[in-house]
């Protein structure tokens, strides 16, 4: 070797591999110790902090070293031009020995990030036309004294190049100290210096539904010199923004999308009412309220009442809801300093369950509320009912508040003809209602769990008796609710949830917040926004009492606006808009609108008028329906980036003028339901009565039914209708249900009953029913298709064939 090199190889990191050489333990090259850390990798028993997953560990891409003008190959010129090949032979060795691999898992790289790490390392160096000079001189050395037994360099003395690569494209070794630090969640209450700063009261209004305790937090509320109400809907802040200013509280709104001041100079009022996502954690106020205070345990939006709860400002914080969340409230206030005042309030109207199914749509009385949990249900119950010539309101998720408010107006009005609701778990909260009877058409519910997975399961004791507590609401005309169910077998299991105790209340969530996905981002400036959040959850500590809430539609917004340039800050807050992942036309426009606004272009009224094709007609069948809902979300979302980029989003009055126009829309194609069903059926093929079109929700449940001749008639396109919605339940029931499979096994395994009974099309009551039936018509000789004479020719030609 030169001898001109030797002062580069002085100025190189301590070779590990001397070392393992001479049979003795490097010393383990350890990450850089972060500036706020006292002691970084100590050893000492903070080995209690969670491993990381490294799965979610993405490289950053190394480019190759290239020579030229700019950059000449030193190592080169100092030893010699570098022999690829054995290069490469010896990249091998190194990969291969275990001390390598221990002493790489001793600083960060666990199996697969060493593997990740080689691969880079060894595609760096075989790609490059020139590497560093110390780099070049090593390989040299290696290279050159490889198979001698004096060599001058070893393999292992490449170590402390791979952990420098492996650093480089892995940023997060070097820093993984100060990102645990900062996903640090076990301590919330840390997070709200004002709050803590306060000696709070907090009172419990603990009841079931109707049992008048939001009615004592707002008079509390009312009563104070200043207030914040925080609620779960639009519709529940509305309403406590028009009682307080109907009796003489000036009362502001804030809602995610909309700002309404009760003073007409907008000048702020004492009272707010608002969605609880949007409460001031810095405001002070005398009194606050947060209503139905179990949602905090919600996978996707537990956070917002966590952070409510922990961190508004108020000399008094009355919390409603149910029971099951009085232990939580009380552990959590514990680590406050604060005491909870619990006050029980019980139903003021009697609620009776009762003995027997609707069963028949026919059986349906003034002021029934059929409750569904699709919204193809819901389009198929209404059209049963119009088809016996009753009317009915309807109400589900995805229609817009004023609609709601509409449909509910009209079931509450007495000289209305429509006395019959078909309406989702929507009616739980946020809307007073005149409901006599609540009949539950399934008690099966799709989900979302808290991994972000889909289940089908049986509802919920708590949420049968939110819905089943809306009937005989106390000051309607009715002074007592009843609750059922469509069908017979639903109803043993529906006493059976009411009966159970609802489970205690066990954690509440947590979202990590702009400011810590800021810090991540700096340690970690070429990671995705996506991969950022997959890393903190990762890495993220909580207590027994907290969880870290549901993260996918974040990342799936992440992951979609991923390619456009923006800035943190702005891709974070397009990341929490309020919208529905299923709806491809609201994401698509949410694309448009963060591309629009990359290229710093403001959204105007007249882009948003093109893009959804504004004016807007009637719906003349359900596919238009659902398309003007969507409509209504992108004026949603256009006015909820209005509140937060008022200079690029500059037309909010304008767009909220045509939102209430296409409310008004909406109200017409709902309120003419039945008529958008039919025609959506008569665009079927001719000689066939579909029962929903290929182009809209009921789809999967389609069923052509015609008579004899190929004609659809009404009775058979009737009943065709009516079997769609109990194919949906007996499906789901019989999924639940997995003790009835045991009654399969005395009709055979291939038996066409057997497959009836598992597709859940046929019932034991219905096979039953029909065992009778054909008892009835043997005995008289009559079979059905044909008479006895008919049947048996063909039954002995059949054996003839046979034969």
């Amino acid at each position: 070797m030169s001898r001109c090199a030797w002062p580069l190889l002085r100025r190189l990191p301590v070779r590990a591999g001397l070392a393992l050489r001479h049979g003795t333990a490097a010393p383990p090259l350890r990450a850089r110790p972060a500036a706020s850390s006292s002691s970084a990798s100590s050893g000492d028993g903070g080995g209690a902090s969670r491993a990381p997953d490294t799965s979610l560990f993405v490289p950053v891409p190394l480019k190759p070293g290239v020579s030229g003008v700019a950059s000449e190959d030193v190592g080169a010129e100092l030893t010699r031009p570098l022999d690829k090949g054995e290069v490469l032979k010896n990249l091998n060795k190194f990969y291969k020995r275990k001390e390598i691999q221990r002493l790489a898992a001793e600083n960060g790289l666990d199996a697969r990030l060493f593997h990740q790490a080689f691969i880079s390392f060894r595609k760096y160096i075989m790609e490059s036309s020139s590497v560093s000079a110390d780099l070049h001189i090593i390989l040299n050395d290696i290279c050159c004294g490889a198979g001698k037994i004096c060599s001058l360099g070893h393999v292992d003395d490449l170590f402390p190049f791979f952990l420098r690569h492996a650093k480089q494209i892995f940023p997060m070794l070097d820093c993984m100290d100060d990102l645990r630090k900062i996903s640090d969640l076990r301590l919330p209450p840390n997070w709200y210096p004002d709050a803590r700063a306060i000696q709070r009261k907090i009172v419990f209004h603990a009841g079931p539904t109707n049992s008048g305790k939001t009615y004592h937090a707002i008079q509390r509320f009312l009563s104070a010199k200043s207030g914040i109400y925080c609620g779960p809907l639009k519709l529940l802040a509305h309403e406590i923004f028009q009682k307080s200013n109907d009796a003489n509280v000036p009362c502001d709104l804030v809602t995610g999308e909309e700002r309404l001041f009760a003073s007409e100079d907008a000048r702020q009022a004492p009272h707010v009412a608002c969605t609880i996502e949007m409460c001031s954690t810095n405001t002070p106020y005398e009194v606050a309220v947060i209503d139905e205070i179990q949602m905090i345990r919600d996978p996707a939006r537990g956070w917002a009442w966590t952070r409510a709860l922990l961190g508004l400002c108020a000399e008094e914080i009355h919390v409603c809801g149910e029971p099951a969340a009085i232990d939580l409230v009380t552990e959590l206030m514990y680590t406050t300093g604060e005491e909870v005042e619990v006050r029980n309030y019980k139903r003021l109207t009697p609620l009776t369950v009762l003995d027997y199914a609707l069963e028949s749509l026919d059986n349906l009385r003034p002021g029934d509320c059929i409750v569904c949990f699709s919204k193809n249900d819901i389009y198929s119950v209404s059209r049963q009912i119009e088809a016996r010539g009753l009317e009915c309101a309807v109400i589900y998720g995805s229609l817009p508040p004023g609609t709601k408010l509409e449909q509910a107006k009209k079931f509450n009005d007495p000289d209305d003809p429509c006395k019959i609701l078909v309406a989702t778990d929507a009616i739980g909260m946020g809307l007073n209602l005149c409901i006599r009877r609540i009949i539950f058409n399934s008690i099966v519910k799709p989900t979302v769990n808290e991994k972000g997975e889909k289940e089908i399961d049986s509802i919920t004791t708590s949420q049968a008796l939110q819905i089943a507590g809306r009937a005989g609401r106390f000051g309607s005309s009715f002074k007592q609710g009843e609750v059922t169910t469509m069908y017979r077998d639903d109803l043993v299991q529906l006493k059976e949830i009411l009966s159970e105790a609802v489970p205690p209340v066990k954690a509440a969530g947590l979202h990590p917040t702009p400011e810590q996905i800021e810090m991540f981002a700096y340690h970690l400036p070429d990671a995705t926004l996506s991969n950022l959040i997959d890393i903190f959850v990762s890495l993220s500590q909580v207590d027994g009492m907290y969880f870290v809430c549901n993260i996918d539609d974040f990342k799936f917004l992440a992951d979609m606006i991923q390619h456009i340039p923006l800035n943190l800050r702005s891709r974070y807050v397009f990341c929490t808009a309020p919208l529905n992942r299923k709806e491809p036309f609201v994401c698509t426009t949410l694309l448009k609108f963060a591309r629009q606004f990359s290229r710093n272009e403001p959204l105007t009224f007249d882009w948003l008028c093109r893009h959804t094709k504004w004016p807007l007609a009637a719906p003349k069948n359900i596919k238009e329906l659902v398309h003007l809902e969507a409509v209504h979300d992108v004026f949603d979302l256009y006015l909820w980036l209005s509140y937060r980029f008022m200079d690029m989003f500059p037309d909010a009055v304008l767009v909220r003028d045509i939102q209430k126009k296409l409310d008004d829309i909406i109200q017409i194609g709902v309120c003419n339901i039945t008529k958008l069903i039919r025609a959506s059926q008569a665009a079927a093929a001719p000689g066939t009565a579909e029962v929903v079109s290929e182009d809209f929700p009921l789809a999967r449940d389609a069923r052509v039914v015609s008579d004899r001749h190929g004609a659809a008639s009404p009775e058979a396109l009737s009943i065709a209708v009516e079997a769609a919605g109990l194919r949906r339940a007996k499906n789901l029931r019989s999924a639940r249900l997995g003790s009835r499979q045991e009654n399969l096994k005395s009709y055979g395994r291939g038996s066409l009953a057997n497959r009836l009974l598992q597709e859940g099309l046929l019932t034991q009551e219905m096979l039953r029913q029909l065992e009778s039936e054909w008892q009835d018509q043997h005995r008289n000789g009559r079979y059905g298709l044909g008479s006895k004479k008919d049947d048996q020719p063909n039954s002995k030609e059949t054996r003839k064939k046979r034969k």
